[in-house]
């Protein structure tokens, strides 16, 4: 049976854009305000889906599956046509970086769930992190910004997850543990998702979700043998993140690293790593498996959204932000951070 194309509405905006001559981000509010004041969702409540990590590691490339299912209106065949090209987010072949700042789809999806309830879908596309053009300052700004904004933060990883994962993690999310400071909700953070791409030993544990939890059990676990620094990373991520959870990938195929002219159709792509984008996409998106947007543990709408956007950027704006060489170091810029933007927010948001 002939698979038709999926047609997809929309382009990347980006969001946060650096500037080429002083180096620093700046928010676009103007191309903010076009999506999250748009009236069909203005006033919806919003699950913002983000994927963050490494650069040049796959991030966009995923990203495009995920838009795929979502412009197939979540349907049996959201895969298309195997010799359908993959479009949306901007990737390439290649060593060189290609998303820089911060990007969301134009289009947000409207979701209705089993109860009735309509939600906004925002995906999030975020420049790679630790690239040679990139300061940890950098990182920092954009990884910082993506997971205050997001309720699904998919941590893209390569190959297993390794400690400095781990504490680059803790690094980037220690804004929101001191901001947990004066919180009534008992995790700032909704949902992590790591993400382990081209997993290398399924003689061990199986790729797939099951195989994913069963590694993020075994590596977050605190021992007494492990360093006080290691048993640390691991109670914070507890403590920042509602839900974590874990999934692993398989190679996706020769064909999508060696050849040139790769445009990400189906064609050339392994049949078992499509198998599991069939499981893992689901997973992320589909109705019941969404989660709204909170705030000190209050779902918000998308106007709230670009207000919150709004007041973290001027925080990085109007401070000196030091560069966090230690894990000491951002803790105190945060804490200073997080009273300067306590000081400003409106009254009703001052209690997270």
């Amino acid at each position: 049976m002939q698979v038709e194309d999926i047609v997809m509405d929309g382009h990347p905006v980006p969001v946060l854009i650096q500037c080429e001559d002083t180096g620093s981000f700046e928010l676009d509010e103007e191309a903010l305000e076009e999506v999250l004041l748009n009236p069909k969702i203005a006033d919806k409540y919003v699950c913002v889906l983000a994927v963050a990590g490494a650069f040049r590691k796959g991030k966009s490339f995923l990203l495009d599956f995920l838009l795929r299912y979502m412009s197939s209106q979540q349907s049996q065949e959201w895969l298309g046509d195997v010799d359908q090209p993959l479009q949306g987010f901007k990737w390439r072949q290649g060593s060189k970086r290609e998303t820089t700042g911060v990007l969301i789809w134009s289009e947000p999806f409207l979701i209705k769930k089993r109860s009735g309830e309509e939600i906004a879908v925002i995906l999030m596309d975020t420049q790679g992190t630790f690239d040679i053009q990139s300061s940890m300052k950098d990182s920092t700004t954009v990884f910082a910004l993506t997971t205050m904004v997001s309720s699904v933060l998919v941590y893209n990883l390569m190959n297993n997850i390794q400690e400095d994962d781990l504490m680059n993690l803790q690094l980037f999310t220690s804004y929101g543990m001191l901001a947990q400071e004066d919180c009534d909700s008992a995790h700032p953070f909704q949902r992590l998702h790591f993400l382990v791409r081209d997993w290398g030993f399924p003689y061990e544990v199986p790729y797939g979700h099951q195989g994913g939890q069963k590694l993020l059990d075994e590596i977050l676990l605190v021992t007494e043998k492990q360093h006080p620094a290691h048993q640390e990373v691991r109670r914070d991520l507890r403590k920042c993140f509602r839900d974590i959870n874990c999934y692993l990938m398989p190679h996706p195929g020769f064909n999508v690293i060696q050849k040139a002219d790769f445009d990400g159709r189906l064609a050339d792509i392994e049949e078992e790593f499509v198998n599991h984008l069939k499981v893992l996409v689901p997973r992320l998106l589909s109705p019941e498996n969404l989660v709204k947007k909170e705030i000190g543990g209050q779902p918000i709408k998308a106007r709230d959204l670009l207000k919150f956007f709004t007041l973290f950027m001027e925080v990085f704006k109007d401070s000196d932000l030091p560069e966090p060489t230690t894990l000491v170091e951002p803790k105190l810029a945060a804490k200073l951070h997080w009273r300067l933007v306590k000081s400003s927010m409106p009254r009703p948001w001052r209690h997270w």
